[in-house]
């Protein structure tokens, strides 16, 4: 499918795949823990309204039923198949509590045990109503409650088996039971019991069809929602839906490779010092409110947060999508930063001041960290340029600073871009040119 593909572009496929395989198996577990349920419930409250009915009128049963109604037997056979579909409760409760799943051929058994229910029902109604009435009357129908039920396996074959031996067994019922009392009854119409038994192992195999919409849907919703949580534990929760849309859909790659960026980093200015008087929770509100600012212009301009880094963060233009002009985005984006900053403060008790440096060029870009562990990120000189340039800010009293080559990339929209001159940057052994931008 489209979203598992884009995953595996991104060089996730294998982690996606388990995480959507056991993702679809508590979901597979869940429909039919819930199927478990409705079928104990519905069979429940059948039994139970046929005894209320039974102690409250017996005349009236026993003439519906054609004779004595056989309710001990019927009990019985009721508390066995209860103790079976509580053992099955138990079952499929400990395999999603383990992570595991139920063996196919259990679950065919369990098919089996279950739908062999409204066969020993007719088969005790048969014995005082008689084969022909019996057959015509309700017991034949609980068979459909088995099957519709089916849909909740998600699995075609499983219906359909549910459908074959429901129709199987109705099928040996009335052709092969004849009790002693009833001797002189008409012999079965063999065409009258084929064309309903097939009706109802044609109603399984719908049925089955219903589940595999619905596992085919589950399993489209599943892959969805593994691969973008694969994706937001690669990125980090920072990134914005669009990218994480993108992500998905297109299937960037992550695999290390060379790539030109803008890189920029945002801190704010003296926030220790202003911190150290406020209580930790208005520390966080503060920050946390400035940087929802921050980042939603990041969005709107193409742009990435990295990683954030205390009071200030890492973004990114051109990665992990190629983008044309990412120095100009990365600009404009300062530049309404800066200004949406003035707004913040305005009024506040509290202003912030946030210094700002990017530079334009290559870096490795990709997945880097352990095997259980990892995350896209960028290294190199250009992310140690940058960290330098946003440095250089409380230096010279400035709150954006660029390198020469965003300022060559700028071109004409950066005339309002005053040379700094040759800055002699620590960890650098030549003076670099800095450019200073309002």
């Amino acid at each position: 499918m489209p979203v598992l593909r884009g995953a595996k572009q991104a060089g996730q496929g294998p982690a996606v795949s388990a995480d959507f395989a056991r993702a679809l198996t508590r979901e597979i577990l869940s429909t039919e823990l819930l199927r478990v349920k409705a079928i104990l419930i519905t069979i429940t409250l059948l039994l139970a309204a046929d005894v209320v009915a039974y102690v409250i009128s017996r005349d009236i049963i026993e003439r519906i039923w054609h004779g004595h109604l056989p309710i001990l037997p019927l009990v019985a056979a009721y508390l066995l198949f209860a103790v079976f579909e509580l053992s099955v409760l138990r079952l499929i409760k400990a395999r999603l509590k383990q992570g595991g799943d139920v063996p196919y051929a259990r679950r065919y058994l369990g098919a089996l045990i279950e739908t062999s229910l409204p066969t020993v029902a007719l088969y005790l109604q048969m014995r005082t109503m008689g084969p022909a009435q019996a057959l015509a009357f309700m017991v034949p129908l609980v068979y459909f409650i088995f099957i519709i039920l089916s849909t909740l396996r998600l699995d075609f074959w499983l219906s359909t088996f549910t459908g074959f031996v429901a129709a199987a067994q109705l099928f040996a019922m009335a052709m092969f039971y004849r009790p002693a009392q009833f001797a002189d009854e008409p012999a079965p119409d063999l065409a009258f019991h084929i064309v309903r038994c097939m009706i109802i192992l044609v109603c399984g195999m719908l049925a089955g069809a219903v589940g595999m919409q619905l596992r085919r849907q589950f399993e489209a919703s599943i892959e969805a929602a593994t691969a973008r949580d694969r994706i937001t534990n690669l990125f980090g929760q920072h990134v914005s839906p669009q990218v994480v849309e993108r992500l998905i859909t297109e299937g960037a790659s992550t695999a290390s490779d060379i790539r030109r960026v803008a890189v920029m980093f945002v801190d704010f200015r003296s926030f220790t010092a202003g911190a150290r008087s406020r209580s930790p929770q208005d520390v966080v509100e503060r920050l946390d409110g400035a940087f929802a600012v921050l980042v939603e212009i990041l969005d709107r301009h193409g742009g990435i947060v990295n990683k954030f880094l205390g009071d200030g963060f890492l973004a990114l233009f051109g990665a992990p999508f190629e983008t044309a002009g990412s120095a100009n985005h990365a600009v404009e984006a300062a530049r309404e930063m800066l200004a949406a900053m003035e707004l913040v403060n305005h009024g506040s008790s509290w202003p912030l001041r946030i210094g700002i440096g990017i530079h334009f060029g290559e870096v490795v870009a990709g997945n880097i960290g352990s095997p259980r562990r990892k995350e896209y990120t960028v290294i190199g000189d250009t992310v140690n340029f940058a960290a330098r340039l946003e440095a250089l800010n409380k230096e010279f009293n400035s709150q954006l600073l660029v390198s020469a080559t965003v300022r060559e990339a700028l071109g004409e929209d950066g005339t309002d871009a005053v040379s700094l001159g040759e800055v002699a940057i620590r960890g650098y052994d030549r003076p670099m040119t800095v450019w200073q931008l309002g």
